[in-house]
Order: structure tokens, then C-alpha cells, then sequence
């Protein structure tokens, strides 16, 4: 067992130069990797936030299975949970068998995984001999995660408090979170802004967009990166008027509740008609021969964007392109069906586990 406890948080310096603080990749998901400047300021207050937020406590029991690499392991749970004085468990990496037996033997009793992470534990055979009782909080975040595992694990474990964590690294990068209590009445959300955090959903011209209505979300907030390591151009895109941009697509309904859409680089324009991937990834995921998924658009001279489904089957299990098609047409509008499925052993990632649409986009259109 590998375990911390409590830690200082250094103090920030800064003059009209510089300020201490270090750089924090993006992990690369729809573009190469930036380094955003982070203050050790900026990072306190967003400590302070993810305490408040997820509900931490020195009696948690945290186990951190996912690389210290990984912004969300590094940045909201293994200091916010030291700086409170609990001690956490360490793992090399997110093996599911491992991860498991961890739970149960060293009676865990808060767990942050990737969605990539949580969808093979919510099929894993050894649930069935795991006494995993002493799980209270469940996280998860870093990318989307399918609604029909969600629905699949909270039914499994009513008693187990799930959280989503959204947002990304140039925020700390806690933004938003979906409590446990709140799960019931809108499973697909990724919450509101946490307490340091301010947001708004725009257009393409910086104007507010009515509650439901598809735009960018935009933040104001102490926890933001200063700007990308040598890349001036950059920066000052992501800040344009004063709120930095965050590339996600979402809705916001009157009670201040975020759902993301997309990436808006991951949005596929197919015939001129804007399809969020993720859509048609909740319903493939509900394919019982589905492992993972991931829907991507392809260049394509009559639709502009042609959509593509890569499928991992689940080991033993067959499935073919004919019934994945099928399956969508009777869920989803004809322009949301995908025009192929391509079926391969394993979708690309970064070494934090997240999906690489760009490596796959890339492949397919070489």
C-alpha cells in the first residue's frame, strides 16, 4: 500500500513578470498538447473549490488509480485531499482486477476514475465477488461519460454517491460538478461552476444564448492559467474579451445546470447539419456486444462530413455493422445515423487514458 499525508502549500510570489506556479499540459485530445501556466495561486483557490464541491473530508479514504500526470488526479484529488490533512492511496495505474481488490481491502471509501476506466469496472466480472461497501463518493470526469453506464453502475450501488467533474486544465481543472443528489433529475449534466468559478454560454460573437440553446462555454475565474507557454497567439485567442474560451459545447438550462455537448471540434457537419458524437455514442453504447465506441466525421465528398463509427467489441462477442446501423436508425434522426462502422481491437489514447478523436480522425482520412 502506498499512502500520504498532508501537505504545505507553497507560497505564490509574482511581480508584474512572472509568478511561481508551473505548466500543465492539455492533454492533446482534439490538438496538440499547450502548456498552461498555472499559478500556485490560482491552484489554492482551486483547491479550495474542489473541497467545497465534491464533499471532501480527512476521513475519506481516497484511492487515486489514475496517473499524477492527469491534471484531475494530480490537481483535484490527491492535493485538495493532502491540504485537509487525509491520507491517500496511490496506485501505478487504472487496472480494473486491481483496483477492485484495493476497495475492498483497504475498505476505500472515495474513488475517482475516467470514464474510460469506469465503463470496463461496470462490465468486470470480479464486481460479482468484491465487497466494495465501503465506497460512500464515486468521481468521474476527463471525458464524457456514457449515460448508460452511469444508469448501469447507480443502479448496481444506490447507496454510492456519484460526482461529475468537468472542465479542464487551463481551470485547475475543476469548473463544474453534478452532485449525488442530483443525479436523479438530470443524469446527462455536468453540474454548475463550483465556487470559484463563473460561466457563460455564448454564441459565436460573445453574446449569451438563451437557456437550452447550443453555445461555448466561456469562464471567469481566479483558478485560470495565465496563458499557454510561448504561445502568445494562442492565449490571446482563449482570452478574447476577457473570459477564456473553452472549446466545449453545451447547453444551460434556467437553473444554471450545464450538458455538454461535444468538443466543437469533435462535432461533425454532415450535410451541412451540425451532429454532436456523442449523441450516437450513448446509443451504440447500449449494444450489449458494444466495449467502447467513438464517432467521429470523415471527410466525404457528398455529406462534407461523413459519420463514422469505431467500435471495440467486447472479447468473445460478435456484432456486425448492419445490426450497429440499425440499432441507431430506431433511436436517432436519419441524418445522425452513422454512413460506416469500422470495428478495431483498441481506440487510441494519451498515457492519461483519454480518447485521442484526432488520432482516429487522422487514420481514417489518410
Amino acid at each position: 500500500m502506498v499512502a500520504f499525508r498532508r501537505i504545505t502549500v507553497m507560497s505564490v510570489r509574482r511581480n508584474h513578470d512572472s509568478c511561481a506556479g508551473d505548466v500543465t499540459h492539455t492533454s492533446g485530445t482534439t490538438a496538440r498538447p499547450k502548456g498552461a501556466m498555472m499559478t500556485h495561486q490560482a491552484l489554492a483557490a482551486e483547491y479550495v473549490s474542489c473541497v467545497i464541491a465534491l464533499d471532501f473530508t480527512p476521513q475519506d479514504n481516497p484511492l487515486i488509480a489514475m496517473p499524477l500526470y492527469h491534471s484531475a488526479a494530480m490537481h483535484v484529488f490527491l492535493l485538495p485531499y493532502l491540504s485537509i490533512g487525509a491520507s491517500v492511496h496511490l496506485m501505478p495505474g487504472p487496472d480494473v482486477p486491481e483496483i477492485l481488490r484495493r476497495v475492498e481491502a483497504d475498505a476505500i471509501g472515495s474513488l475517482f476514475l475516467a470514464p474510460t476506466v469506469w465503463v470496463p469496472l461496470a462490465g468486470h466480472p470480479d464486481l460479482d465477488t468484491r465487497d466494495l461497501s465501503s465506497l460512500r463518493k464515486a468521481q468521474y470526469g476527463a471525458s464524457i461519460m456514457p449515460t448508460t453506464v452511469l444508469a448501469r453502475l447507480r443502479e448496481r450501488y444506490p447507496e454510492l454517491g456519484f460526482y461529475n467533474c468537468f472542465g479542464q486544465s487551463e481551470i485547475g481543472p475543476l469548473a463544474t460538478v453534478l452532485r449525488p443528489e442530483e443525479h436523479d433529475e438530470r443524469p446527462a449534466s455536468a453540474g454548475r461552476p463550483v465556487f470559484f468559478v463563473e460561466a457563460r454560454v455564448v454564441d459565436t460573437h460573445g453574446d449569451d444564448v438563451p437557456p437550452g440553446t447550443s453555445g461555448e462555454v466561456v469562464y471567469r475565474s481566479p483558478q485560470l492559467c495565465q496563458g499557454y507557454w510561448e504561445n502568445p497567439e494562442a492565449t490571446a485567442e482563449a482570452f478574447a474579451g476577457g473570459w477564456f474560451h473553452s472549446g466545449d459545447l453545451v447547453t444551460r438550462d434556467e437553473q444554471g445546470y450545464i450538458t455538454v455537448v461535444d468538443r466543437i471540434r469533435d462535432v461533425i457537419n454532415t450535410g451541412g447539419i451540425l451532429v454532436a458524437s456523442r449523441e450516437v455514442e450513448d446509443v451504440l453504447y447500449t449494444h450489449p456486444a458494444v466495449a467502447e465506441v467513438a464517432v467521429i466525421g470523415t471527410p466525404d465528398e457528398k455529406w462534407i462530413e461523413a459519420i463514422t463509427a469505431v467500435v471495440v467489441p467486447k472479447p468473445g462477442q460478435q456484432v456486425t455493422q448492419e445490426e450497429l446501423i440499425a440499432l441507431v436508425k430506431g433511436r436517432l434522426a436519419p441524418f445522425k445515423v452513422p454512413k460506416s462502422v469500422r470495428f478495431v481491437d483498441e481506440l487510441p489514447r494519451n498515457q492519461s487514458g483519454k480518447l485521442l478523436k484526432r488520432e482516429l480522425r487522422d487514420g481514417l482520412s489518410g
